[in-house]
C-alpha cells in the first residue's frame, strides 16, 4: 500500500479497578462476551503515560458479534488504580461518553430499565435519532443510539461501540485530528444551545456547542464490515471551564482511556500525522520489530488531539481464531483491504465466548 487506511473504531479502552467485574457487567448488559485476546503482562511501551516506568496490567479485548467496535477492559495488576477525584460533566476534556449500537432503542430501554437503575429517559439526538443514556456501575456514560445494522445476529438488541462524545476546548482546532487525520469529513450537525438529550448526564443542563462528525464514504479493510460506520461528536462547554479527565492520572486509570482505530500501513500514517503536526507519542515497534499481546501480534501507536485526548492506532499482524487448533490469521499473507469472511467470526463466537 502506498497510503494508509483507517477501517473503523477497533475498540474503546476502559480503565477499571476490577477488570473481571467490569467485563462481566459489560458482557451481561451490552453483550461483549467474545474474547479476542487477553493479556496479563507488563506494559513496557506506554512510558509517557505510565509514570515513565513499565506497569503490569491485565487487559482483554472483547467484542459483540452483532457489530461495532469492542471494549479494551484494562486494570493495573500491581499499582492501585487512581479513580478520578471529581464528577465528570458533559464536555470535560477527553472521552466522556461512548456510543453503543442498538437496533431497537425503545425495546432495549424497557429491558435494561428492569435490571439497572442508572438509566436516562428515552430521547432523541439533535438530528432526531432515538437514544438514551446509561451510566455503568463504575461511573462511565454510554449513549445507546438507534442503529439497525447487524453483522452477525446474536438475538440481542445491542451491538458494539460506534463512536464517542469527546470534550474539547476548540472544535475548529480539533478538526485537524478528527476530520483531517481520522477521516470524519462530514458534519452531520453543528448546533449551540441547551440540549434535552444531554439532561441525564452531569452538567447536561448547560450550554454547549456540538458538532457530530461522520464519514462520507464506507470504511474498507479486513474488519470494516464487523466494525461498521462510526461517528465522533465534539462538544465545547460554554458556561464553565471544563476539566481534563486524566489530569494527574495515568493511562489505564478508571475511565475511557483511548479511542482505538484499526489501520493499515502504519509507516504511511506516521508520515501523514507528523506532517499534520501530530507525531506519534508512542510507537510499539520503532525499529520494525514485532509486538506481542498474548496470542496476538501487531503494531500500535498513539497520537494526542489538541487537548491531549489519546487516540490509538493498531495494525494487526496475527490474531487467534481457534487457538486450540492452531488456527490464526496472518495478515501479512492476505490483502489488507479484503474483508474477513463472516465464517471466521462465527467460529470465534463458538470457541471464544466468555462465561462468567
Amino acid at each position: 500500500m502506498t497510503t494508509f487506511n483507517i477501517s473503523g473504531i477497533q475498540q474503546i479502552g476502559i480503565g477499571t479497578t476490577d477488570m473481571r467485574q467490569a467485563w462481566k457487567w459489560y458482557a451481561d448488559v451490552f453483550g461483549t462476551n467474545i474474547r479476542v485476546l487477553e493479556d496479563d503482562t507488563v506494559a513496557e511501551r506506554m512510558l509517557p503515560y505510565t509514570g515513565n516506568k513499565p506497569q503490569k496490567r491485565h487487559a482483554a479485548i472483547a467484542i459483540n458479534l452483532q457489530g461495532g467496535g469492542g471494549f479494551e477492559i484494562w486494570q493495573y495488576s500491581e499499582r492501585t488504580p487512581k479513580p478520578i477525584d471529581f464528577e465528570i460533566q458533559v464536555a470535560d476534556l477527553g472521552t466522556f461518553c461512548a456510543k453503543l449500537r442498538c437496533k431497537d432503542v425503545a425495546a432495549y430501554h424497557a429491558q435494561i430499565s428492569m435490571k439497572h437503575d442508572k438509566v436516562g429517559g428515552l430521547t432523541t439526538t439533535p438530528d432526531g435519532i432515538p437514544c438514551f443514556y446509561i451510566e455503568d456501575p463504575f461511573g462511565n456514560y454510554f449513549q445507546v443510539i438507534q442503529d439497525t445494522e447487524v453483522y452477525i445476529n446474536q438475538n440481542r438488541l445491542t451491538g458494539g461501540m460506534i463512536g464517542a462524545l469527546v470534550g474539547v476546548t476548540d472544535i475548529d482546532r480539533s478538526l485537524a485530528v478528527y476530520r483531517d487525520i481520522l477521516g470524519y469529513d462530514t458534519i452531520v450537525y453543528d448546533k449551540t444551545g441547551v440540549f434535552d438529550d444531554l439532561a441525564y448526564m452531569r452538567g447536561g443542563g448547560q450550554r454547549y456547542r456540538r458538532v457530530l462528525l461522520a464519514h462520507s464514504q464506507p470504511r474498507v479493510g479486513a474488519y470494516a464490515n464487523l466494525l461498521g460506520k462510526s461517528t465522533i461528536e465534539l462538544l465545547v462547554a460554554l458556561d464553565r471551564t471544563p476539566r481534563k479527565i486524566y489530569e494527574g492520572r495515568y493511562w489505564g486509570d478508571p475511565g475511557f482511556i483511548q479511542i482505538c482505530y484499526d489501520v493499515n500501513n502504519m509507516k504511511a500514517l506516521e508520515k501523514f500525522c507528523t506532517e499534520k503536526g501530530f507525531p506519534f507519542t508512542v510507537d510499539s515497534c520503532p525499529d520494525d520489530e514485532h509486538f506481542d499481546m498474548g496470542d496476538a501480534s501487531g503494531h500500535f501507536t498513539y497520537i494526542e488531539d489538541p487537548d491531549g485526548n489519546l487516540i490509538e492506532f493498531v495494525e494487526t499482524e496475527r490474531i487467534p481464531i481457534i487457538k486450540k487448533l492452531g488456527w490464526y490469521i496472518d495478515f501479512n499473507k492476505r490483502d489488507a483491504l479484503k474483508p474477513l469472511p463472516k465464517i471466521l467470526f462465527r467460529a470465534m463466537g463458538m470457541v471464544a465466548k466468555v462465561k462468567f
